[in-house]
């Protein structure tokens, strides 16, 4: 069954003094502001998208891997990932470094870099993403 989830940005004023708001309709969790600066510059409280591209990543990523360990029978007990995407004005999204540390009882470090891999290229939101470099950090713990 397919889901459509939905974001909602308001924005006032022009690209570089201007200032936004996005909101999380579907789930309703929460407002938060952009602004340019915050895009190319300092975050100073504000978020990016490049910053909400890096939530959804991080978390479709640690869904995917999970998933693919346990059907291979080695559940994780832990999955910390983080999403580092990297914005250059006038250039747009230049690359995204994924970045996991993993307990996974009964998996050798071969067999982790593998399902690392794997979550890596079928994660949905990496499919989303395929026209930008992703680079993968895998460590097991």
């Amino acid at each position: 069954m397919a889901t459509t989830r939905t974001a909602t940005t308001q924005w006032k004023g022009a690209l570089l003094d201007g200032s936004g708001t996005v909101s999380l309709d579907t789930s309703g969790v929460g407002s938060f502001e952009v602004s340019w600066p915050s895009r190319a510059e300092a975050a100073n409280g504000k978020t990016s998208p490049e910053e909400l591209i890096a939530a959804a990543h991080s978390a479709c990523f640690s869904m995917a891997l999970s998933h693919g360990l346990a059907g291979a029978g080695t559940p994780p007990e832990s999955v910390q990932t983080s999403a580092d995407v990297t914005f250059q004005p006038g250039e747009g999204i230049t690359g995204i470094v994924l970045t996991v540390k993993a307990h996974v009882p009964g998996v050798t470090a071969e067999q982790f870099q593998q399902a690392a891999e794997t979550a890596k290229v079928n994660c949905p939101v990496s499919k989303a993403l395929t026209g930008t470099t992703i680079t993968l950090n895998a460590e097991l713990l």
